[in-house]
């Protein structure tokens, strides 16, 4: 190999970091650091990686969050991002609550700054394991392909069920793994091909979108993470599959 194409020595490659990251070894540093270096460029490249089917899914996942039982209540939108479940919340006629939009991607926080105002819409730098909020507080929490982010999946279910008011619902919006074979085998061709290419191109970072296809298959099945959610305490389970498996809607009850 010419020496113009050589690593330098040392380098370290940045695939190998998003795959140790995606299995656990440094993922909330890795995390932080990565949405924070996409964030202005995050909201496009999600509509227009997933062909802005995702809208109908954040769509779904805030009609399973029953708000309208509580319309006046606080609610979170846990790794809350660029604020977009948050500001879709805030604009459901009806709705005369407040949301908290917690991440610790602060930066990501920053770009959503203007889809709603702070007096509806409040933006938290705040860790999912370790949340700034008093026990039995908020009337239900939302997360949209989040949840698979935290570095400590258990802790991160447990501490929102600690936040919940007894009733309140939580609902999880997460990527999955289609259970057909012919689906699977065109989702794992775009999810582990093109969508890594696409994303490096427009969002200039050199691993991002090969961390997320990395993550997704990390991540537990739909019936494991329902268990998980039971474990932390949460009842009602229920989880659904979203177009064709591609995502899955998970529901629990503090």
């Amino acid at each position: 190999m010419p020496d113009t194409l050589r690593a330098p020595a040392g380098a370290v490659d940045p695939v190998t970091v998003a795959s140790d990251a995606a299995q656990g070894a440094g993922k909330r540093a890795y995390v932080q650091q990565m949405f924070s270096d996409i964030a202005p460029r995050y909201d496009l490249l999600n509509h227009v990686l997933s062909l802005n089917v995702d809208r109908g899914w954040r769509r779904r996942a805030l009609r399973a969050l029953r708000w309208s039982a509580h319309p006046g209540g606080t609610f979170l939108d846990l790794c809350a991002g660029t604020l977009d479940v948050g500001a879709l919340l805030v604009r459901q006629p009806g709705f005369t609550g407040h949301v908290v939009g917690a991440d610790f991607a602060v930066p990501m926080l920053r770009h959503g700054h203007g889809k709603a105002s702070r007096s509806i819409l409040s933006p938290v730098g705040a860790d999912a394991v370790c949340l700034p909020f008093a026990d039995r507080s908020l009337a239900g929490a939302i997360v949209a392909f989040g949840i698979r982010n935290v570095a400590d999946l258990d802790a991160g279910l447990r501490e929102v069920h600690r936040v919940l008011r007894p009733g309140g619902r939580f609902v999880i919006l997460e990527f999955s793994t289609p259970p057909s074979a012919l689906v699977r085998t065109a989702y794992h061709a775009y999810f582990h091909h093109v969508l890594p290419r696409i994303g490096r191109l427009v969002s200039g970072h050199a691993s991002a979108y090969t961390y997320l296809p990395l993550s997704v298959a990390q991540f537990p099945t739909e019936q494991a993470l329902a268990d998980r959610l039971r474990t932390a305490g949460f009842a009602s389970v229920t989880w659904e599959r979203l177009t064709l498996g591609i995502a899955a809607l998970h529901i629990g009850t503090a």
